[in-house]
């Protein structure tokens, strides 16, 4: 009899790779938009800080890229208008 081989892990398993994700420039990454499917440097967005938080609209169709609202406990981030989000990894050269 063979033992029952897991598939997969809780979501503590992603905590070294999302920290070293996070720790880079986000500005330099490639983003895809969901709605109109435009591709650019995160520099490029439109960026509005005088919501509850920071909202980043797409260049091409100002539909929200992202969302980042920061409580007095807790920061929430909203990446629901990203296809993707794609990192040079800093050890690349």
């Amino acid at each position: 009899m063979t033992a029952d081989v897991p598939t997969h892990l809780d979501g503590n398993a992603a905590a070294g790779m999302l920290r070293e994700l996070f720790a880079v420039d986000v500005t330099a990454a490639i983003g895809q938009c969901t709605s109109c499917g435009r591709t650019g440097a995160f520099a490029e967005t439109r960026v509005y800080l005088d919501a509850p938080g920071m909202v980043a609209r797409c260049i091409g169709c100002d539909e929200v890229l992202l969302r980042v609202v920061t409580t007095p406990t807790d920061t929430y981030l909203d990446l629901r208008g990203l296809t993707y989000l794609r990192f040079t990894n800093p050890t690349a050269d």
